[in-house]
């Protein structure tokens, strides 16, 4: 591969997994170079408006664990959200092509399947028996357990929503 070099990625368009989504539905794609603070008061602005009833959030590939983030964001934010999460692979094609083109090489393709999320939220219910669907929880912390003994008290259970909390 050092005689080559990539001269473009194309992504190959997927339909999105959820039937029956209004035309107009607020779909946040989110990026690996996206920042969590502007996305987060766009989608909370359009959420708290009476107007809108659902929102989508998609990511691919580096930008899974960021599109996690903004859902429980949101989901924190806002609560009594429902959600379903549905986890797919996204084809990309790599076109490489040599550096120097008199040295009888040809372009190369490369094909890849890049996992992708994409999680509806919605202020309505939505269908509890479909694949990936989350009622809405409970807003509180969950309560610590710690350890007896002579040891110092330590918990013994922390949840990641306490910890978010915490940093």
């Amino acid at each position: 591969m050092e005689n080559y070099k990539k001269s473009k990625i194309v992504e190959k368009p997927s339909p999105l997994p959820f039937t029956n989504l209004p035309s107009d539905i607020i779909e946040m794609k989110v990026k690996d170079g996206s920042k969590i603070r502007n996305l987060m008061g766009y989608a909370i602005g359009k959420m708290e408006s009476d107007s809108v009833r659902q929102i989508l959030f998609t990511g691919s590939g580096k930008a899974i664990s960021k599109t996690i983030t903004c859902v429980e964001i949101m989901k924190r934010r806002l609560p009594g959200l429902h959600q379903i999460t549905k986890v797919l692979f996204k084809q990309t094609e790599e076109i490489w092509e040599p550096i120097v083109p008199e040295a009888g090489l040809d372009a190369l393709t490369v094909k890849r399947n890049i996992p992708a999320i994409c999680v509806l939220l919605s202020k309505e219910a939505l269908d509890s028996h479909e694949p990936g669907y989350q009622a809405p929880g409970s807003s509180e912390l969950p309560k610590l357990c710690f350890l007896e003994g002579p040891e110092v008290m330590r918990p013994k259970l922390i949840s990641f929503q306490l910890l978010w909390m915490l940093l």
